[in-house]
């Protein structure tokens, strides 16, 4: 079952980019595919254990996807070097966003669950 899965999330891709091109809409076709996945898993109540399945496989070599940032890095030094400053604000102000965001997140769901336990 995980290879239909791992089709159907390549499928999903393939819709987004293929909206992403018919629509002009100025979002990479893999995050309108990951909302795609998301609406379905919504309407659904949740993932199904398949796809748990391949989430948690490719979570745990996640750590592979750092090798072609890291080599982009070196590839890139001379002119990371010359924007410094450029990339750490948006660096920095990056984090802060993603803590604060996730920070609501949250304590949105622990609202969320606390109501339902209730």
């Amino acid at each position: 079952m995980i290879p239909a899965f791992i089709a159907l999330v390549l499928l999903l891709q393939l819709a987004g980019e293929a909206l992403v091109r018919a629509l002009s809409i100025p979002i990479p076709g893999p995050v309108i595919g990951m909302l795609l996945l998301l609406l379905i898993m919504i309407f659904q109540g949740g993932p199904p254990k398949p796809l748990q399945a391949l989430a948690t496989g490719l979570l745990n070599h996640l750590s592979l996807l750092f090798i072609p940032a890291g080599a982009g890095v070196i590839s890139y030094l001379a002119l990371l070097a010359d924007n410094w400053l450029p990339v750490l604000v948006t660096i920095v102000i990056s984090t802060m966003l993603t803590i604060v965001v996730t920070a609501f997140t949250l304590k949105f769901l622990i609202r969320r669950m606390n109501r339902e336990e209730s």
